[in-house]
């Protein structure tokens, strides 16, 4: 699998197709990319050459606990990945973590992006809570019981030194203070924005957005509809499409999107196809 250093972090990459627009595809939670490659390769398959990779902190890519907001440093690192690619402005497509990422990328950086691809989209009082706890606390508590080597124990950071043995090292060469004093930043960011109706970015950030958009809701305790509809009336020129409408009582529905995974598809297909005949 190739990889890129980028912003001072190797980034594992692939690129699925060989013609048409760019699509970058960027899955939730800290999963690495293997968690969207099938409906990756299915848009690939219609034509578009699909950006997938794994996040700083994700797969098999390297570890950085720096800056004042992981997934501020995950979009700047995706630009730099494009840049480096030449692929000069993509359609942007992500769920969940995914989407606040892309967000971000399109409020910050809009003439690299052609349009938003969203699903999942979080938000809410639950999301708020569980989340801190899955991606910040879990791993603040650990480091205060045992250190470094308690961190490289976690279950995200033991699949991450299983993807790349280096990111041990990358992890006990850390320390715990700077780890620790990193998370915490993290932590109290993602609480500054994890209560808007979008979780991440403010209703008058999202306002000022005039980028086409397609907005898809989920169906769990972490993804409520009410996020992606949130989304839907904030973004002025977002169209908003359902795939699951029964609303189960879990955390994150993997099976019931994974099952999905050829209409979400069908979906994000027609809607570059109607994006690139408009630009």
């Amino acid at each position: 699998m190739p990889t890129m250093r980028v912003r001072g972090v190797d980034l594992v990459y692939e690129v699925l197709g060989d013609r048409g627009s760019w699509v970058t595809v960027t899955p939730g939670g800290r999963r690495g990319m293997a968690g969207e490659r099938v409906l990756g390769a299915t848009i690939a398959e219609a034509g578009y050459r699909v950006l997938l990779h794994d996040r700083r902190n994700t797969g098999a890519s390297g570890i950085a606990i720096s800056g004042e907001s992981e997934s501020m440093e995950q979009a700047e690192d995706l630009l730099a990945l494009m840049r480096g690619l030449r692929t000069g402005p993509a359609f942007i497509a992500g769920s969940s973590s995914g989407a606040r990422m892309s967000l971000l990328l399109a409020r910050h950086h809009p003439e690299t992006v052609k349009a938003l691809l969203l699903w999942r989209v979080t938000g809410g009082p639950y999301a708020a809570k569980r989340l801190a706890y899955n991606y910040y606390e879990q791993f603040l508590d650990a480091v205060t019981a045992g250190g470094m080597q308690a961190v490289c124990a976690t279950e995200h950071f033991a699949a991450m030194i299983a993807a790349n043995p280096a990111n041990r090292e990358a992890l006990l060469g850390l320390g715990a203070e700077k780890f620790a004093a990193g998370m915490q930043t993290w932590l109290e960011s993602f609480r500054r924005d994890a209560d808007y109706p979008v979780a991440g970015i403010s209703p008058t950030e999202m306002r000022q957005m005039t980028l086409p958009a397609i907005c898809i809701p989920g169906n769990d305790r972490v993804h409520p509809a009410a996020g992606a509809q949130a989304a839907h009336r904030l973004l002025p020129f977002s169209i908003y499409r359902e795939v699951l409408t029964n609303t189960v009582d879990v955390d994150v529905d993997f099976a019931g999107w994974e099952a999905k995974t050829g209409s979400l598809a069908s979906h994000f297909i027609d809607f570059l196809r109607a994006a690139d005949r408009a630009l």
